[in-house]
């Protein structure tokens, strides 16, 4: 067993991480940065450099735990939920919505989500989960302060209408973290909450092996309601939904089928697109 190998059993044993599951080529390259950085000659002596100092072990956690983030990432995608997707989840539904922001990092998605559904729900009509692995991002997020990188897809209207302008940055209204419930949580060995409506989960799993990434798809589909949705990065389509119980329903949304009394899965009328789908910017 080489000492990289090694370096895995012991993280695992440590913290719970198992970067057995990550692509090795990836995840190898972004520590292998690290240990040189400290000059440690073998992952063994990383190891043991972790283990008596605690901010050796931070910076290898924080370098595990992949963290980009920025508000309506990709906004694109978010004209297609809040234009098609979402309006076709809410048509006929009673009830508390139910969302989770899986892998959240710092918060600016959990948020984006809380924005979106503001204006189309009642407050308190919904509830967002939002998890991350990773402590720090966590603090950051429950925080809720944000600079400039984190708003670029964001007006100046927008700015104005959602966040606080403050010394150190701008900082979420209350109504927007008010629904919104942070957890720690490992995607990868901690068990699923259920009966969401949506799940996000976007710009993760292309880090993690074929294997893990089935195993969570089938996963995030048991957590998911029937008829409720996955949102998925840009660079995670998945090509064989059927496997997991899951149809698609528009690029990077999935959807999960309804069992019929007899037993068969089908899945619900497509949402009708507006006309504009795509090429709104929703009003502020």
């Amino acid at each position: 067993m080489d000492d990289y190998e090694r370096f895995k059993r012991n993280i695992l044993a440590r913290t719970g991480i198992d970067l057995f599951m990550y692509k090795e080529e990836q995840m190898k390259r972004r520590l292998t940065s690290l240990k040189n950085k400290y000059q440690a000659a073998t992952f063994d002596e990383f190891f043991r450099m972790m283990e008596s100092d605690p901010e050796i072990m931070k910076a290898c956690l924080d370098r595990m735990t992949i963290n980009v983030s920025e508000f309506f990432r990709n906004r694109q995608r978010w004209h297609v939920l809040e234009d098609d997707i979402l309006p076709a989840l809410l048509s006929g539904r009673s009830g508390r919505f139910k969302v989770w922001s899986a892998a959240c990092s710092s918060g600016e998605e959990a948020y984006s989500l809380a924005i979106v559904l503001s204006r189309h729900l009642p407050a308190g009509g919904y509830d967002i989960l939002a998890t991350d692995l990773d402590e720090k991002v966590l603090a950051a997020a429950e925080r809720g302060v944000y600079g400039e990188t984190s708003l670029k897809e964001l007006t100046e209207a927008e700015r104005s209408r959602y966040f606080y302008k403050e010394a150190d940055g701008f900082r979420i209204k209350p109504e927007y973290r008010a629904p919104i419930r942070f957890k720690k949580h490992n995607l990868l060995a901690d068990p699923f909450e259920s009966g969401f409506d949506l799940i996000v989960c976007r710009n993760v799993l292309i880090y993690f092996t074929d294997e893990a990434k089935a195993a969570l798809y089938h996963k995030f589909s048991n957590a998911l309601r029937p008829g409720g949705v996955l949102f998925v990065g840009s660079t995670e389509q998945i090509f064989n939904p059927g496997e997991y119980g899951l149809e698609s329903i528009a690029t990077f949304f999935y959807r999960k089928a309804v069992t019929t009394g007899d037993g068969h899965a089908s899945v619900p009328d497509r949402p009708a697109r507006s006309s504009s789908s795509g090429q709104r910017v929703p009003t502020v």
